[in-house]
């Protein structure tokens, strides 16, 4: 199937998901659910683009499975917080910004489906790889997908068991990875998109699958992801969030730096 074509179709299919998704916030007063159906349309879009494309079958086919398990994770993993915490931080600011009006929402959720087509270039690469069989390739997009995921999942199961406890409300979680990164979900979530490079290797437009990790990286670091996150942590948890990104890698993990207590204490 054309290109074209295909984008066409996941350009209805997520302009009608985020219209519904638009409704259901507007009901429930919950603009959370908006990550739940961009992860829901990536994952979709993989799956369009390794059903329709003109490709070999192995790297089409595994294009499929990781894009579908990667989303259904991710969308499970999301969707049990909008249904069992208040409205994202970030997202109650900006209803308080735009006091609370629905147009702007409105094109906040179509903006957002927008965005799926721009992640789902890297598929369209994959998607018309013509090596078929189990390359070296297809054994390294493999491999980092797994590390990726496993590593976003860890994260995820740290996070959510640090903010059960009722003595660490207002408090930083600096527990397993998030000890060597402010944000290791996001890491992770970055290296994933390195997964559909490898796949798209030997494509006629594999430099296309580039575009994942770099656009991804852009949202991340200055776009909607840290930026926003770390706002809202500054303005719930003020000095002890401070202290962290004193001390702690913002992205990429690594050692953290000592406190001026230990350093007096050496």
């Amino acid at each position: 199937m054309n290109a074209w074509l295909q984008m066409g179709i996941l350009a209805l299919i997520m302009a009608s998901l985020m219209t519904l998704g638009w409704r259901w916030q507007k009901r429930h007063n919950n603009a959370g659910i908006v990550d739940v159906l961009w992860t829901i349309g990536v994952g979709l879009g993989a799956l369009l683009m390794a059903l329709t494309g003109d490709g070999a079958k192995t790297p089409r086919y595994a294009l499929a499975i990781m894009g579908i398990l990667w989303a259904a994770r991710l969308a499970f993993h999301l969707w049990k917080r909008v249904r069992g915490e208040d409205e994202d931080g970030r997202y109650r600011q900006l209803r308080l910004r735009w006091r609370g009006n629905q147009w702007k929402f409105f094109a906040f959720f179509q903006c957002q489906a927008a965005l799926v087509l721009l992640f789902a270039l890297p598929f369209v690469a994959v998607a018309k790889n013509p090596r078929d069989g189990v390359t070296p390739a297809l054994i390294a997009g493999a491999a980092i997908w797994l590390v990726s995921v496993a590593g976003e999942s860890l994260a995820d199961r740290q996070l959510a068991r640090f903010r059960q406890k009722p003595a660490h409300s207002g408090k930083t979680c600096r527990e397993g990875l998030w000890r060597y990164s402010r944000h290791p979900n996001y890491f992770f979530e970055w290296l994933h998109w390195f997964a559909y490079v490898a796949l798209a290797w030997g494509s006629p437009i594999a430099w296309l699958a580039w575009s994942g990790p770099v656009v991804m990286y852009i949202f991340l670091r200055w776009i909607s992801g840290i930026t926003f996150t770390e706002a809202q942590a500054l303005r719930s948890r003020g000095d002890d969030y401070r202290e962290y990104q004193r001390t702690t890698s913002m992205l990429i993990p690594w050692f953290p730096k000592s406190t001026p207590s230990e350093n007096g204490a050496s």
